[in-house]
């Protein structure tokens, strides 16, 4: 695969150290609390704001996004050029409506897109972290989340709103900040990474150090990256985030530009080239070890082990309204883990809504245009607004 190498200095690599977004910085008098033992400090959380807190500051949203989101939700992308990831949901007259709410979107810690990471600078050597990144948490994004917040002035939220790792950041914010958030909507997600999901992660790590441009994680030192073992890594997870279904229906079997096999490994398969296509452009736009150090975040969750191994002792006393969503043929987070969030809130006596979204798109569903989910999410967001009184 001729994967064209993301140089130190393009504008993707630049947005490691200095993005195009807001930046909330903290000295070392506000370090970040790490699960791994680590108070990282100084450290700085990239993110982007859309529409405007009302004078209560009762208004305000937080959308977490997905492992290899960012916090450009509903603008455009300054590497890429696309809309905003999550367009169909969050924007005038949309379910989050930037007409009625304070819609913030931060990059999360260890990420790449100006949040501190593994791809910024170590001020205490002047080079890129690397692997002496202390490893992240679900648990430590959204404590630099807080704190974000808290700078910006935001006592607490009406809705915290998310899917897939997106999903298990709104979780962490009910368990842990229950006081904090008014309405949670975790979205193709669960409460633990499975086995099964841990394993395709490891293939994805695998990839990436096998990569003789790895360097031991110290690719940007020599001015190289890992390319060829990132685009590999984010072909198989592509796979994951789709469906049987889906795939039959936009590819099948057939053939990329040619009439017969060419029985070589040239990509003779649509599918084929699809899936080189997503190697390549994900690689011009995120770092490496930002993608191994999200990935074993996501690893790490286990929100039951964390309260006893009782998954309802997470929300006990919990006054936020949750509103959980499963798509049918996601596989890689089924329609069981959000029954089984469901189970939990309901023995913690929470108030929850579930809804299943009959659809054949797998897991990034719920970054499609799912006439039913939108329909559900606008129906959940404009009851919670009705009960907080906006």
């Amino acid at each position: 695969m001729a994967t064209p190498l993301l140089k130190p200095g393009t504008e993707a690599a630049s947005q490691a150290v200095e993005p195009t977004s807001p930046v909330a910085q903290f000295g070392p008098d506000a370090p970040l609390m790490m699960d791994a033992g680590v108070e990282l400090a100084p450290w700085q959380i990239a993110y982007q704001t859309a529409g405007t807190l009302n004078a209560e500051r009762s208004n305000a949203v937080l959308v977490c996004h997905a492992l290899t989101g960012d916090q450009h939700v509903a603008n455009t992308h300054p590497v890429t050029g696309k809309p905003g990831w999550w367009e169909r949901l969050v924007g005038p007259g949309k379910p989050v409506d930037t007409d009625r709410y304070f819609v913030i979107c931060a990059n999360v810690v260890g990420s790449c897109m100006g949040t501190t990471g593994p791809a910024s600078l170590d001020p205490a050597t002047g080079r890129a972290y690397g692997l002496d990144f202390p490893l992240v948490t679900i648990r430590d994004m959204v404590r630099g989340q807080a704190m974000l917040l808290d700078r910006l002035g935001i006592k607490d939220l009406f809705l915290c709103i998310g899917g897939s790792m997106g999903g298990m950041q709104v979780l962490q914010w009910a368990a842990s900040y229950p006081e904090r958030v008014f309405a949670a909507m975790p979205i193709a997600t669960g409460a633990r990474h499975s086995a099964q999901n841990i394993a395709f992660h490891e293939v994805g790590r695998q990839a990436i150090l096998a990569d003789p441009n790895w360097h031991g994680g110290r690719y940007l030192d020599v001015g190289t990256r890992p390319a060829k073992g990132l685009g590999v890594a984010r072909m198989g997870a592509h796979i994951t985030y789709l469906s049987e279904p889906a795939l039959h229906r936009k590819f099948g079997r057939r053939l990329q530009d040619r009439d017969a096999p060419t029985f070589s490994f040239d990509a003779d398969f649509q599918i084929e080239s699809y899936l080189r296509h997503q190697g390549i452009t994900f690689v011009e736009r995120f770092d490496a070890n930002a993608y191994l150090y999200l990935t074993r975040a996501m690893d790490y969750f286990d929100l039951a082990a964390d309260h006893g191994g009782v998954l309802a002792n997470a929300f006990r006393g919990t006054r936020t309204r949750f509103c959980i969503m499963s798509f049918t043929s996601d596989w890689l987070f089924p329609t069981a883990d959000s029954r089984a969030i469901v189970h939990a809130l309901n023995a913690a006596a929470a108030p929850v809504a579930f809804v299943e979204v009959e659809s054949d798109k797998g897991h990034d569903a719920f970054l499609l245009d799912e006439p039913a989910m939108t329909s559900a999410a606008k129906g959940f967001i404009a009851a919670a607004a009705r009960e907080r009184g906006l």
